[in-house]
């Protein structure tokens, strides 16, 4: 076979590295559907045992909403279970169109396109809107999915230091021979969870006559008053080029993605996007249920209210009890842990006290910048949060990085 027992032992051999350096992911199995209190098979094999969830992306307590789960079977009933199809062929319905409608209004663009989900988004708009004779300009934390999409590009690759509008001014004086100069970066920044500066970066757009784009994935349907994302936080709704988001987090946590934005744009993605044109439609009971998700959004505020009162309450109990924490306003509130061993051994001990958290590390943050990203929901209550902030400083004092900063810690534990 071509799969020698040499080249078997190599990936072997890899893998274990990863383990002895404290950097294999283990994965973990929800026994039921997602929500604020969850039952969790780890390691594999193991009893289930239950917990209370603080890293997924479940920020507005939708993704088992019982509303939005008889939306979905009505709509498994009434438009089937999937398209079998790409929908510039026979893959579109009624309910698309309805979707990427009601997507438009609420993100305040002037059309709407749907994705099997953001990453595709990412991955298509680039390409299908740029060319040789252009200019990306990223903030250097995009998201990887980001990354990945300007790669396919032909349209030259740039970056600005994060969220420095100087460094952004530069490469846009820089850049004044491109035919397009667009500027890129995350709404909210999903490692860090800091806010984009979108109301400066606007207006050097406007200035240097740039086009904007940001990916909103971490930011719909709860940053901002009426939960519309990082431009109406920013105070520039409507003057945002090209937003990528998702319906796999805030808006129902199932999948599918976005761009929406200025209509021809919109419309060169239908034309051109490789992820759209050979990718299938997004299954007819997602896009019930998004829909329902965005009548439950549309009508009120209480969810995202709850949720950012839930975020100050986290970030001032973490605080005091005194872990290191990356600053922010957003519901992603990453502890700083700096040593990837750390990070999942304190995710071990959190989970035996009934937390369930995650270690982040390197590649997925930089070396040395290991953290435990814990996400709030509307769908925790006080109780929640409370037996959360015991069990993390009882972890902490273990540990003794109680009101210890970076240099203590890698001093400690190494990076």
């Amino acid at each position: 076979m071509a799969f020698s027992t040499t080249i078997r032992e190599s990936y072997r051999q890899e893998l274990n590295g990863l383990r002895a350096a404290g950097l294999y992911k283990e994965e973990r199995f929800i026994l039921g559907n997602q929500g604020a209190d969850i039952e969790v098979e780890f390691p594999a094999g193991a009893a289930g045992r239950k917990v209370i969830n603080f890293c997924a992306n479940n920020y507005l307590g939708l993704s088992s909403h019982p509303d939005v789960v008889a939306a979905a079977r009505e709509g498994l009933a009434s438009h089937g279970y999937g398209m079998s199809s790409v929908r510039f062929i026979c893959g579109t319905q009624d309910i698309h169109r309805r979707l990427e409608d009601r997507l438009t209004a609420f993100l305040g663009t002037e059309d709407t396109i749907l994705f099997p989900s953001c990453m595709d988004a990412n991955a298509g708009v680039f390409e299908a809107c740029l060319g040789a004779d252009d200019v990306m300009i990223a903030d250097r934390l995009v998201h990887a999915s980001i990354v990945d999409g300007m790669r396919l590009c032909k349209a030259m690759n740039d970056t600005y230091k994060h969220s420095d509008m100087n460094h952004l001014e530069e490469k846009l004086k820089e850049h004044q021979d491109k035919r397009i100069r667009l500027i890129i970066t995350d709404g909210v920044f999903s490692m860090d969870g800091d806010i984009a500066k979108l109301d400066e970066i606007v207006a050097l757009a406007e200035k240097y006559d740039a086009l904007v784009f940001v990916d909103d994935s971490h930011a719909s349907g709860f940053i901002g008053k009426t939960g519309r994302g990082t431009h109406e936080h920013c105070g520039v709704f409507g003057k945002i080029d090209i937003i990528t988001t998702t319906l796999g987090k805030g808006l129902g946590g199932a999948s599918g993605g976005c761009v929406s934005g200025r209509k021809e744009i919109v419309e060169m993605c239908r034309q051109k996007a490789r992820p759209y044109l050979f990718s299938n439609t997004v299954a007819p009971m997602i896009v019930a249920g998004a829909l329902k998700v965005l009548d439950l959004v549309f009508t009120n505020t209480e969810r995202r209210d709850t949720l950012e009162w839930n975020t100050k309450y986290w970030r001032q109990g973490l605080a005091e009890a005194g872990f290191d924490l990356k600053q922010g306003d957003s519901p992603i509130v990453p502890v700083m842990l700096y040593n990837a061993k750390l990070a999942q051994d304190m995710a071990r001990d959190l989970f035996a006290e009934g937390i369930y958290v995650v270690g982040f590390f390197f590649p997925v943050v930089p070396q040395g910048a290991a953290r435990i990203r814990t996400q709030l929901s509307a769908a925790h209550t006080r109780a929640h949060l409370d037996k959360g902030l015991a069990a993390f400083r009882k972890v902490g004092a273990k540990h003794g990085i109680l009101g210890k900063g970076k240099k203590e810690i890698t001093e400690m534990f190494g990076k």
